[in-house]
């Protein structure tokens, strides 16, 4: 699968992703064996959200099945993989892999991009191009270093109980430093917007500042003196997670048990994941609508031939609900919330934990996957919203 060309502990290695034929070839004929149940109940024709009532509809998950199984080219996501860039290094005994992209522009600074579940570096791989070396000689520029969490992708899979988010900040930190960059700029959404507060917050002497898409306030706050726009946002939140978050409450209590499943069986990875990508994006009836199927399989496919289900899954484990409370961050702080997110938090509500929100933005479209939603906005919002960050730290 890899073929790291160092095995010193602390020395960043070169890395090289490469699946056997083998490997491909046992997840089509697992795809072509696969057994599935019949049709869901709640007979509803296309187009419309409602289709997916009770999770990924049968017909649209056998067209992505045999789409994965006869066209899907995964050679060409390693491909763009290797281009970018990758590398792994140990931090506290725990193999971590991320994409190292430096800038040609001499005025370029350090950014570290945190993904998040069902997510992975493949977010990424469409901006990262235009982060580094923008087209126009205005946008700041960025040596761009794309992590994968522990457990996901070609980092290692913790062994032992331990690698929440706050930990995870800290080995970014790390990370950053083997690489020259000693202070850095940082952003994320999902668990890594949940890490990039973290990093905001606990270690201001190397952040410049963050720009997120997850702003969680402090508990406790009232809705008193919001509009009724910002408390629309919170009785969306509330119902996302009292309502559409079993997923959450499973990989948070069981991940091990879910994780049989997702590591078996391809197409059960598949729908688990289909699912968010459904449900979160700002689509009418697809996520195709506006993510290609080659970058949900992308995704997927990741999953799959590194065998991180489980692994994955046990973020949730790990860190759900464990942001401390009394966190603040005093680093300048661009936030976006875009409008099909599934937590958004009002700006009166952010601003209790995010001291000094130098740009706050909330688009008229976008879910919770921008980066491949709206590649384009996504990284123009991330242009902008750093310059102010940059600018506030001068």
């Amino acid at each position: 699968m890899s073929r790291p060309t160092s095995d010193a502990q602390t020395d960043v290695q070169t890395f090289e992703a490469h699946a056997t034929d083998a490997d491909l070839d046992e997840l089509r004929a697992r795809l072509a064996a696969a057994r599935l149940p019949e049709a869901e109940t709640v007979h509803r024709a296309a187009p419309g959200p409602r289709r997916w009532d009770q999770g990924v509809p049968l017909a649209d998950l056998v067209e992505v099945v045999n789409y994965w199984r006869t066209g899907y080219d995964w050679r060409s996501f390693e491909e763009r993989l290797d281009r970018i860039g990758q590398f792994r290094t140990t931090i506290d005994d725990l193999g971590i892999h991320f994409l190292h992209r430096r800038s040609a522009r001499a005025d370029a600074t350090p950014l570290i991009l945190t993904h998040g579940w069902p997510g992975s570096i493949a977010e990424f791989v469409d901006v990262v191009d235009e982060l580094a070396d923008p087209k126009s000689a205005d946008a700041p520029a960025f040596h761009v270093v794309v992590p994968s969490l522990p457990g996901f992708g070609y980092s290692d899979k913790p062994a032992t109980t331990g690698w929440g988010t706050e930990k995870i900040a800290a080995a970014w930190v790390e990370l950053m430093e083997r690489l020259g960059y000693s202070r850095f700029a940082a952003h994320g959404g999902d668990w890594g917007g949940n890490i990039t507060t973290v990093l905001g917050g606990r270690f201001p002497a190397h952040v410049l500042g963050i720009h997120t898409l997850f702003a969680e306030a402090p508990p406790g706050l009232t809705t008193d003196g919001l509009t009724a726009a910002e408390r629309k946002w919170t009785e969306e939140t509330r119902d996302f997670w009292s309502h559409r978050a079993a997923y959450a409450k499973q990989q948070a209590t069981r991940p091990q048990t879910i994780g049989y499943s997702l590591v078996d069986s391809p197409v059960g990875l598949l729908a688990w994941i289909l699912d968010k990508f459904a449900e979160w994006s700002d689509t009418e009836d697809s996520p195709f609508e506006t993510i290609s199927m080659d970058r949900v399989l992308d995704d997927v496919t990741l999953y799959w031939l590194t065998r991180t289900g489980a692994s994955a899954a046990r973020i949730y484990y790990e860190s759900h609900n464990s942001l401390d409370p009394e966190l603040r961050v005093d680093v300048p702080s661009a936030i976006t919330m875009y409008p099909r997110d599934i937590e958004k938090s009002p700006r009166p509500w952010a601003q209790e934990r995010y001291r000094q929100i130098v740009r706050w933005r909330s688009p008229e479209v976008g879910g919770h996957f921008p980066s491949l939603e709206v590649p384009g906005f996504f990284v123009e919002d991330l242009q902008e919203g750093l310059a102010a960050v940059l600018a506030a730290d001068r």
